[in-house]
């Protein structure tokens, strides 16, 4: 029987990672429903464990949830010292300072209530669920692959995107191991005193390791370009007008009292400026590509998935269901039933995306399965 190619073990394509969390992001951004955003979380937790790799960015989901944790305290401390007041149980009494005329409309201290820490605590938990989703994708795609993948017309963007995402999977590998280090040498490693000694070289490690990755992209010929002036200005106005059109038609999808001309007819003509100043620029660069990532069926089924659960949330949320989505400060939340199983779609790329370990046959004999072997991918 032949095997397909994209039935071997092997990396699924960057994008369609990125396309997936980009889905839950966008659900997690129209809905403050804390059962919600933990089942996003949930998701995007158990799909990194199953399908992430041994690469060093695929240790940066911890990472981005531990700054999820700190945007929650931070987004409640600023609700406690400088939120509105809101009626409720008071909680903790504060001293209020008295602010000049100028500054009317801004509380410092006063009464802390009860529905305002909780409506602190949803909004940062919906801030920290984007953070996490970006964090899933950043752990799962390749970002030298990622660049690789991008249209020619945008070299000089990719190549800024692919050194600002590298920036925190370095950041968590040179944590692990200035720690380490100075663990065998005796020194402390955590608290205020080992933050310290850890702080400086990890940011000078993490930023000398983006650079040289900067200038070895830049020394094999990326962003490199060709052609005449008229199609560089083709080429930027198209992608502009393109641009400029998929924002104002996706703000007139969002908004139901924006005329209908500014929603699904605008963002059409915006998409196809968009890929036309794309493919026009895309001539000016002048590259091969060695083993090109493939796009085929658990590509499409990855992203498919992210698309249903941002779907599923927006669909509730133009229909008259933000009660469920946006509940209030006082009684428990409830579970929106067709947002949650649009949620629950996103778990299936922890089954429908290739691994990349190659597994001993279920008939081999024991002295064929030490034969088997782990696929590494060449990048």
């Amino acid at each position: 029987m032949t095997t397909r190619p994209w039935q071997l073990p092997r990396s699924l394509h960057p994008g369609a990672w990125w396309l997936w969390a980009i889905g839950l992001a966008t659900a997690a951004s129209r809905t403050t429903n804390p059962l919600l955003l933990l089942l996003i979380l949930a998701v995007t937790g158990y799909v990194v464990v199953s399908r992430r790799t041994d690469a060093p960015w695929a240790r940066a989901y911890g990472f981005y949830l531990r700054m999820g944790l700190v945007v929650i305290a931070i987004r409640v401390v600023f609700a406690t010292l400088f939120g509105a007041p809101m009626p409720g149980q008071v909680l903790v009494q504060l001293p209020e300072v008295q602010l000049p005329e100028w500054a009317a409309g801004v509380r410092l201290g006063g009464d802390v209530t009860a529905p305002a820490l909780v409506m602190a605590v949803y909004a940062g938990l919906q801030l920290a669920t984007m953070l996490t989703c970006v964090g899933a994708a950043n752990a799962l795609a390749n970002p030298k692959r990622l660049l690789q993948s991008l249209p020619g017309a945008l070299y000089e963007v990719g190549v800024a995107v692919v050194v600002a995402l590298s920036f925190s999977p370095q950041l968590v590998e040179a944590v692990t191991r200035v720690r380490a280090a100075r663990r065998l040498r005796g020194r402390p490693d955590r608290g205020l005193k080992g933050l310290r000694g850890v702080a400086m070289p990890v940011l000078e490690s993490a930023l000398e390791r983006s650079v040289e990755l900067a200038a070895a992209m830049d020394a094999r010929g990326f962003g490199r370009t060709s052609g005449q002036r008229s199609t560089r200005r083709s080429s930027g106005l198209l992608t502009s007008a393109g641009l400029l059109g998929v924002c104002v038609g996706v703000y007139g999808l969002l908004d139901a009292s924006s005329p209908p001309l500014l929603g699904a007819p605008l963002l059409g003509v915006g998409i196809v400026l968009a890929v036309a100043g794309l493919a026009v620029g895309g001539r000016r660069a002048t590259r091969t590509r060695y083993r090109p990532d493939p796009w085929v069926g658990p590509e499409w089924l990855v992203a498919g998935c992210g698309f249903v659960a941002a779907a599923t949330v927006l669909t509730v949320a133009s229909s008259g269901g933000a009660d469920a989505l946006v509940p209030a400060a006082t009684g428990a939340p409830p579970l929106p039933v067709l947002p949650a199983l649009g949620v629950l779609v996103a778990i299936l790329p922890a089954w429908l995306a290739p691994t990349t370990t190659r597994r001993a046959p279920a008939t081999a004999s024991p002295e064929q399965a030490p034969a088997a072997t782990r696929f590494e991918e060449v990048a």
